[in-house]
């Protein structure tokens, strides 16, 4: 029997990472929230691996707390291990990574949302999306036990549960991740307000005990001496970090795999579903690097009050058997006994294309998409959409316009970008090389990138902005001063150099010329020049600034050019099936798509640059009243 069972603004169906972010950023702009999930022991679960960012997925972390969200923040109270990645490189690549307690980050994120104004939780599941009656405006939802909650939006982050089915070997059931029940009805709903469904598929590798590994026979891996914060509000982190360890596969590892590849799923049939290209099972692995004789696994810890181990890089729907038989082979393994069994997850998406940049739908009025319903796969990455639903759904209410990130401004514009202009046939991951302005887009300076826009949006508060400001004003303070100032070819300065193997100076030399050498650093600069106290995270960016201002300002030019085309908006009503020489193929996805600018236009798969010159007359002849829209 259905009853009515509450009002609300907005209605966040899913509590995982997209969940999350969406909900929050809802209720903290003032709209009265409500988020559904089948068991709330597990909101902000990770049911793959116990960390957060990684290569590109640190960039969306700090992006995320650039603009307010909760993700850096409850990193930071929750790691065990903090890593930067690629530090041997160039800064666009350094990328954060945090071991983290798998379920203190529960609990912790968790607190948050039951401590959050405007927000109510809800343990039930979303079986029916309600609409008007010409089923293209969102009224509310409706659960499994038949209450109705009226809504004005609707955040669908479902994550992989929808129809969700566990693979092990040729053994399948109906399941979401961690044993937890799947959604089973929504699906339905959704097709039958004419959204098109794609299948994916993701997998996580078994969970061992600690007892039974030997770490003797691995490769110990701490985590950094300084510890680089996620969020930009944390201050400086002093903890006692626990170890990761490295181990490989090797050719025992691999024949046993070989010799069982006819019981994989994946070879089998068994799985229809798409995984992702760039997170590979251990299985796929050996199949498409034959010619590999190692593949590194590291071993993780799950937490602090648990003896579980997580084996990164070794993800598997192969049989139970077969997965403890290739694991002995491995060195520190050999003992091993399996906590949890490796497996494949089948779930329901949406084909991304049929969102706005916004997130919401092009056709349903109050309807947003989040996270892995996506198709992307990651926590970072689900996060980074859900954040930005949340508030665009909040715009929505208020009647204000959406906040839409492009390409240039952040690594959530090229994500979303990604996927609703593109879509994909497969899980997508953030990956730095995705985006073409990644020395502006860099971990580092996301908050001077974003900051002002979470401030416009309403998630910045007004000491956390003066504390930005301030920041902003020393980095340009010190960035001054260097410029200005001269070091002479003094004793100290030429031993300075002669130290650092540098060229030396015949006359004196501008402090920020001289930065510019790679083999100088803003730190070691004290030797010769008195420098001020300044936070770690201000040197860092004078530092930066100063030693690519070169790349920096070409970078700079370079989206100028995408901003003009960026800036040649399409009207939504466009008839492109009318405008002559175009190829039937680019009427087709154009039409499909209906992209907002001849920038995203020009990104399309199957619009080729003949098309957008033909879009480009077109649209000059709009302008000037000679053609019809």
């Amino acid at each position: 029997m259905d009853y009515f069972a509450g009002s609300y603004d907005v209605a966040v169906v899913g509590a995982g990472h997209a969940g999350c972010e969406a909900a929050l950023a809802a209720a903290r702009l003032g709209c009265r929230t409500i988020i559904f999930s089948i068991n709330l022991d597990s909101m902000a679960n990770m049911p793959c691996n116990p960390s957060i960012g990684g290569t590109a997925k640190g960039h969306l972390v700090r992006e995320i707390d650039a603009l307010g969200g909760q993700m850096g923040k409850t990193t930071d109270k929750t790691f065990i291990q903090s890593k930067i990645l690629n530090n041997s490189k160039g800064p666009a690549v350094y990328s954060l990574r945090a071991q983290v307690d798998r379920r203190r980050y529960q609990m912790e994120m968790k607190h948050t949302l039951e401590l959050q104004e405007n927000l109510d939780i809800r343990q039930a599941e979303v079986v029916e999306l309600l609409t008007d009656e010409n089923r293209t405006r969102i009224t509310g939802v409706k659960t499994h036990t038949g209450a109705i909650f009226e809504c004005k939006a609707i955040v669908l982050t479902t994550g992989t549960y929808l129809q969700g089915r566990i693979i092990i070997g040729d053994v399948s059931y109906s399941g979401g991740p961690d044993g937890i029940f799947p959604a089973n009805r929504l699906s339905a709903s959704l097709l039958d307000l004419g959204i098109t469904l794609l299948r994916f598929k993701t997998g996580t590798p078994a969970r061992l005990s600690r007892r039974s590994l030997d770490f003797s026979k691995m490769t110990e891996q701490p985590g950094d001496e300084v510890i680089v914060p996620f969020s930009f509000d944390t201050e400086n982190i002093e903890k006692d970090q626990v170890s990761c360890w490295l181990t490989y596969t090797n050719k025992d590892t691999h024949e046993v795999i070989r010799k069982n590849l006819h019981r994989s799923p994946l070879y089998s049939g068994n799985i229809t579903g798409i995984g992702p290209r760039y997170c590979p099972s251990i299985e796929d692995k050996v199949v498409r690097f034959a010619d590999k004789e190692n593949h590194q696994v590291f071993v993780e810890p799950m937490g602090l009050e648990t003896e579980e181990m997580y084996l990164q890089g070794m993800s598997s729907s192969l049989p139970e058997d077969v997965q403890i038989d290739f694991m002995k082979t491995i060195p520190g393994l050999e003992n091993v006994k399996v906590m949890r069994s490796a497996y494949a997850i089948e779930y329901d998406g949406i084909d991304a294309t049929q969102l706005n940049l916004s997130l919401e739908f092009k056709n349903i009025d109050g309807l947003f998409s989040a996270g892995q319903i996506n198709g992307s796969s990651g926590y970072e990455e689900a996060a980074a959409q859900g954040i930005i639903a949340g508030i665009n759904a909040a715009m929505k209410i208020k009647e204000v316009k959406p906040l839409i990130l492009d390409r240039s401004q952040a690594y959530i514009g090229v994500l979303i970008d990604d996927l609703v202009t593109k879509g994909t046939r497969e899980p997508y991951r953030m990956m730095t090389s995705r985006a073409e302005y990644r020395l502006l887009l860099r971990q580092d300076n996301a908050d001077l990138r974003l900051t002002p826009l979470g401030k416009e949006a309403g998630l910045i508060s007004p000491e956390r902005y003066e504390r930005f400001l301030e920041k902003k004003e020393l980095i340009q303070q010190e960035v001054a001063r260097l410029n200005s100032s001269y070091l002479p070819p003094s004793e100290e300065v030429i031993k300075y150099l002669e130290k650092r193997d540098s060229t030396p100076i015949k006359s004196g030399i501008n402090v920020a010329e001289l930065l510019r050498r790679p083999e100088i650093s803003y730190e070691s600069l004290a030797e010769v020049m008195e420098l001020p106290q300044l936070p770690r995270s201000v040197r860092e960016q004078v530092e930066i600034s100063i030693k690519y201002e070169g790349y920096i300002k070409r970078q700079m030019q370079q989206v100028e050019q995408y901003k003009k085309l960026e800036g040649r908006k399409l009207p939504k009503a466009m008839d492109y099936s009318g405008i002559q020489g175009l190829r039937l193929e680019a009427r087709q996805k154009l039409s499909q798509i209906k992209p907002d600018s001849i920038g995203q236009a020009s990104r399309i798969t199957g619009v080729s640059p003949a098309d957008i010159s033909v879009l480009l007359i077109h649209l000059e002849q709009i302008n000037r009243g000679g053609a019809p829209k």
